[in-house]
């Protein structure tokens, strides 16, 4: 495609209008002959200081806030408001406007977004339509950067079936929004699940973080809103947005039934039945059928359908051997931490709670001793331990978690995480929880700069069956 359609309507050197270009890029490590690369500007670095490098790789020509000498190429220069923007139309010029046909769904919060939008995903495809979702189970970063994302969703419609509906589900973090990486697409339905103590390391302040995650909700990105308004945050976006919403609350599921194996509830009018285990999936369910109830789904066949969900990867995984029962989440913020443990007292109140957690190295550090009083207000023992602690001494890190547990004496320190979950199975009888937070679905421990091999649930597995 020429370069002057793809960057259209910009004007341009007539001399460059027929550069011929097949791909659009951010990443210059990505670039290829007949890339443009997009030099955007970062909070930390320019992106212009990569563009030698994007050149030598075979972009042809650069996208920059500024002028970028001796790369011998054009360089075609924009605002900084509006190089996102421009970047997003670019990526659709080039990969097509995949998502035209499908509804586009955008999920926000500090915890449950995975959830949400996998669910959103399967319950689409158990009804019959199209259904897929993106975010952090797919790619590195929750939110890909517009020209991933582009490509990510013309090979998702690629695979869906001409004659029916379809549904995709993005996770849409703070970063993404703060810093314009999704700015030009269009959603039929943003979703918002909750705020809590997160990323200040980023935002410095919760009414900064709030405001990143309220831009989704403007009606130049997205047509109405499904909202959570048993959080206070959500309640306040109720009273800023200008797009027509639906308001979700715990109160719209009656009847729950919860155990260790299943979840049970009614929602309106309908019987909903679930493997999906805690008192956080019937909040998080309850947002993925309004979701699709929106888009136009009935809802009899959405609630008959709750049966099919599989449990997210490392989100409440429960695995059970002689008596004991352990559950590996995800979770790794002090109200996600709280949220699971009292899930857990709910649905097994006669047993003791066993936690092991850590918290990640090089990222919010405020969140450290709040979750650390969490643990050890709503468990019977916490062994704290090592998440990923990558640059950081993990004792260090553990001091932090510590620091303010009021003279608690329930917990312990072993830094070595498969022995802190060691320790925690050794300690537990029949009828009582191992509780595995952090880490859920991740796969490896970062340690320094390097990765070592590490599954919480096939850890805890290996050892409940030594035990």
């Amino acid at each position: 495609m020429r370069l002057v359609d793809v960057l259209a309507p910009l004007e341009l050197n007539d001399s460059i209008h027929d550069l011929e270009i097949s791909r659009v890029e951010i990443d210059s490590r990505l670039c290829e002959v007949g890339t443009l690369f997009f030099a955007m500007p970062g909070t930390r670095t320019d992106g212009a200081i990569y563009a030698p490098i994007a050149v030598t790789n075979g972009a042809v020509a650069v996208v920059a806030t500024h002028e970028v000498e001796g790369l011998g190429v054009p360089v075609i220069v924009v605002t900084a408001d509006s190089i996102h923007e421009i970047c997003t139309a670019a990526s659709v010029a080039i990969v097509g406007e995949a998502q035209r046909d499908t509804a586009m769904v955008a999920i926000t919060g500090t915890n449950a977004k995975t959830s949400v939008a996998v669910m959103v995903a399967e319950l689409a495809q158990a009804i019959g339509w199209n259904g897929a979702s993106i975010g952090t189970l797919s790619h590195v970063r929750t939110t890909p950067a517009a020209p991933e994302l582009l490509r990510t969703i013309q090979e998702l419609t690629s695979h869906f079936a001409s004659t029916t509906r379809s549904v995709i589900a993005l996770e849409v973090s703070s970063h993404a929004l703060d810093q314009k990486r999704i700015e030009g697409l269009q959603f039929q339905v943003a979703a918002f699940t909750n705020l809590s103590h997160d990323h200040l390391d980023y935002h410095h302040d919760m009414e900064s973080y709030f405001r990143a995650k309220s831009l989704l909700f403007r009606a130049s990105m997205s047509d109405r809103a499904v909202i959570w308004t048993d959080d206070t945050y959500g309640e306040r976006l109720t009273k800023e947005i200008q797009i027509p919403f639906v308001s979700v609350t715990r109160r719209d599921a009656t009847a729950v039934r919860l155990t260790l194996e299943s979840t049970a509830f009614q929602w309106r009018g309908h019987e909903v039945v679930t493997g999906l285990v805690g008192s956080y999936n019937v909040d998080n369910l309850l947002i993925a059928l309004s979701i699709l109830s929106s888009l136009g789904a009935d809802e009899g066949m959405l609630a008959k359908a709750a049966v099919t969900l599989n449990a997210v990867p490392g989100r409440f995984s429960v695995i059970q051997n002689r008596g004991i029962s352990a559950v590996v989440d995800y979770a790794h913020t002090p109200e996600g931490l709280r949220r699971l443990l009292l899930d857990i007292h709910e649905i097994n109140p006669g047993g003791r709670v066993i936690t092991v957690f850590g918290c990640g190295g090089d990222r919010d550090q405020a969140k450290r001793a709040p979750m650390g009083q969490v643990a050890t207000e709503l468990s019977d023992q916490v062994i704290v331990t090592s998440d990923n602690p990558r640059s950081e001494d993990p004792n260090a890190i553990i001091n932090e978690i510590v620091a303010n547990v009021n003279g608690a004496t329930n917990w312990q320190r072993q830094v070595n995480r498969r022995e802190a979950i060691a320790a925690a199975i050794a300690l537990a009888g029949e009828g009582d929880v191992v509780v595995v937070a952090g880490k859920g679905h991740e796969r490896v421990q970062i340690i320094g700069d390097q990765e070592f091999e590490f599954d919480d649930r096939a850890v805890v597995r290996e050892l409940m069956k030594r035990n």
